[in-house]
């Protein structure tokens, strides 16, 4: 049997096995070949079969070695921008620091709202992402009867959210829901959305839609829990709400069962409640609240205490500093109850009813017969959760929001 050589792609020169350059050229060898009549000598199958490995395994290296100076080059030109990088970031200290020795300028002020803008850029560059796996999501959906219609609408709508035109895109949204009602991931959004927003009605219509199209989201237990309380649907919103924590602890579940318990006036029950919410996220409002539901249950002291943990968490907390008043007139300390009242008073917050009621209490000396403090009324057929104090409302909403994204992420 013949010996295998490799020849020479470019100009057929022979050269021994193993040689990466052509001896007379200096080409890279690439093929390997052998004379065609060594194919019908004994063992050309096998000298074939090794020939066509070592063709394979030249193509290999050299690719392996190209693709090493790549990357070599690309090493050679990240570390180059890094180094440019670093220069430019030095000089642009240098500066800062000579305007600032010179007092025309704030390093602590311009480091701020550097970092805030970087923030900003990060979050607008993770909302564009989001919102183009929604268009994905949706569109995979889709089983109307007229997708070019749908995928139109769909394609302007997302691009007006990508613009911050947040009204006209849901609008967009809403008309491209109607040729495809069924489409879970489009209505869970919508819902998501109203109820964001604090429009009970509409994100309950949107999330019953996609419960009924099979969504598994977060959302379906969770918020359409708070808007069943809300719309009077009490036992149908406790299963949700129960459901729903069945994942994981949350605020906003926990903060709207105790809410409903305290609507039916099961102040106990109630408590254990807050104290699980409280536990879920300690917060100036949860400790506001515990305050309020001690008052009722008699228990005054750790009123106060709680009272005071969320006016120390928030100093502009008026509607706690008001319940601190009065649990503080109802221990006899009436000093600081007047001051905590005056502080009420004197309040610009937009809290008008507070203030009139803390300048009675401190003109007259006297409590009203039942403060108004969380503002629960067992007739109430509508806002069971986020009806009254518009400071818990929003803070309702804003963390079962944020349950949901962590959730959906994780």
């Amino acid at each position: 049997m013949r010996s295998v050589q490799h020849y020479c792609q470019k100009c057929l020169a022979a050269n021994p096995l193993g040689q990466e350059l052509c001896a007379r050229c200096g080409t890279r060898l690439m093929l390997v070949v052998e004379p065609l009549a060594a194919r019908f000598e004994d063992g050309g199958l096998v000298a074939s079969h090794e020939e066509h490995l070592l063709e394979r395994i030249s193509a290999i290296e050299n690719r392996l070695l190209r693709l090493t100076d790549k990357l070599e080059q690309t090493l050679n030109l990240m570390l180059k921008q890094a180094r440019n990088a670093y220069v430019d970031h030095a000089l642009i200290d240098s500066l800062i620091d000579v305007l600032n020795d010179a007092g025309s300028l704030d390093a602590v002020k311009l480091n701020r709202i550097w970092r805030e803008r970087c923030q900003q850029d990060t979050t607008e560059k993770e909302e564009i992402a989001h919102l183009e796996q929604l268009r994905s999501t949706i569109l995979a959906a889709n089983r109307g009867a007229e997708p070019v219609a749908f995928e139109r609408l769909l394609s302007e709508a997302i691009d007006l959210l990508k613009e911050k035109e947040i009204e006209k895109g849901v609008r967009t949204l809403e008309r491209a829901a109607v040729f495809d009602q069924k489409n879970a991931p489009l209505n869970g959004f919508l819902g998501e959305h109203f109820f964001e927003k604090g429009k009970t009605a509409l994100s309950k219509d949107y999330l019953e839609r996609a419960r009924a199209a099979g969504w598994k989201s977060e959302s379906v237990r969770l918020l359409l829990g708070i808007v069943c309380a809300d719309s009077g649907e009490v036992e149908r919103a406790r299963e949700l709400l129960k459901d729903s924590l069945k994942r994981g602890e949350s605020f906003s579940a926990r903060y709207a069962l105790g809410k409903l318990l305290a609507m039916e006036e099961k102040w106990a029950e109630a408590l254990k409640e807050f104290k699980a919410a409280l536990a879920a996220r300690p917060s100036p409002e949860a400790h506001y609240v515990l305050g309020c539901v001690n008052l009722k249950l008699g228990r005054v002291r750790v009123a106060v205490r709680h009272l005071r943990k969320a006016i120390e968490l928030d100093q502009s907390y008026v509607v706690a500093r008001y319940a601190l008043g009065v649990a503080l007139m109802r221990i006899g300390e009436t000093a600081e109850a007047s001051n905590a009242l005056q502080a009420v008073s004197n309040s610009d917050l937009d809290e008008p009813r507070y203030r009139a009621s803390a300048r009675r209490i401190v003109r007259s000396g006297k409590l009203p017969a039942n403060p108004k403090l969380l503002e629960i009324s067992r007739d109430a057929k509508k806002g069971l959760v986020t009806g009254g104090d518009k400071r818990l409302a929003e803070v309702v909403r804003q963390d079962a929001m944020n349950i949901i994204r962590a959730r959906s992420v994780g």
